[in-house]
């Protein structure tokens, strides 16, 4: 069952354990596919365990916290027309990656395939696989499965010529809800995304992680997002609901005081989105306000 249409990429920070993990199921699956791991300057020793225990894998080592940015550094090396994006503590399931290249094959209009989240060890859905499964927006008969206004990096299937036609993640947002951007700058060209449930990648959450820091950064990538891309009547209902519903406290208020000081260069790169495509963002907002898996921003 080889297949050499799709590579993983992984970046990591500092989760040795969880990365050797997600490289072992990732060496274990029939595809074998190519691996290529940014290592975002980590200072536990990841790099070296890599370079030791899977010399196999392609390691890049960029020498400072790229964010998101390291995954399309490592794009860069990819041949194969599809790259299967995967997070440190996430693994996709044997043959989710060949049925994810079936599909994009036949659909040269399928930007991204997303697959159904798994968290363990509990095997429960994800909460935010039911944003996905009842996505609002109506797309083409043709797609795999309900269409979708963004995608999740750790649990997606993208088309390497979509990715690189629209620059890949933009460096501003560092890292945190990052997608979203991309998303959107891929829907302009006429790209499409999809939910496919037949798709299945486990996450077993990392304990390191600083939940007050995501929600910092979430928020404020939300609100550069809202700014870079969205209408001006809609970037102000936006900003105005944010301000009246996420937590009165110092979080909150670092996110704003952190977006308010790159509105700059936001304005700047200003491109707010045609009509058609503002009414499909309109619709993706009302469904995530009422998401419980989309708190963190609001």
């Amino acid at each position: 069952m080889t297949d050499c249409r799709t590579t993983v990429v992984v970046i990591t920070r500092d989760r040795r354990p969880e990365l050797l993990r997600t490289l072992r199921t990732l060496r274990a699956l029939p595809e074998k596919p190519r691996v290529i791991v940014t290592d975002n300057a980590s200072r536990d020793g990841t790099a070296e365990a890599v370079a030791r225990l899977f010399p196999e894998v392609t390691l890049l080592r960029p020498g400072r916290n790229t964010g998101a940015v390291g995954r399309n550094l490592a794009v860069r090396q990819v041949r194969s027309p599809y790259v299967a994006f995967c997070d440190d503590d996430t693994w996709w399931e044997p043959g989710s990656l060949r049925r994810a290249a079936d599909l994009l094959d036949t659909r040269p209009r399928l930007a991204a395939v997303t697959a159904r989240i798994v968290v363990e060890p509990s095997g429960e859905e994800d909460p935010v696989v039911a944003d996905l499964r009842d996505s609002p927006l109506k797309g083409p008969d043709w797609l795999p499965g309900p269409a979708l206004g963004s995608f999740l990096a750790a649990a997606t299937v993208m088309r390497c010529d979509a990715f690189r036609a629209v620059g890949g993640f933009h460096p501003g947002l560092w890292l945190g809800g990052e997608e979203e951007l991309l998303a959107t700058d891929l829907l302009r060209q006429g790209w499409w995304l999809s939910y496919v449930p037949e798709l299945l990648i486990h996450h077993a959450a990392s304990p390191v992680r600083d939940s007050t820091q995501r929600r910092i950064v979430g928020l404020r990538n939300t609100l550069w997002f809202t700014w870079l891309r969205r209408p001006f009547p809609s970037a102000l209902r936006r900003t105005g609901y944010l301000m009246r519903t996420v937590p009165r406290d110092v979080a909150s208020a670092r996110a704003f005081a952190h977006a308010a000081a790159g509105l700059p260069w936001v304005l700047r790169q200003r491109e707010p989105v045609p009509r058609d495509l503002e009414t499909r963002l309109r619709t993706l907002e009302e469904a995530q306000r009422r998401s419980p898996a989309r708190r963190y921003v609001g």
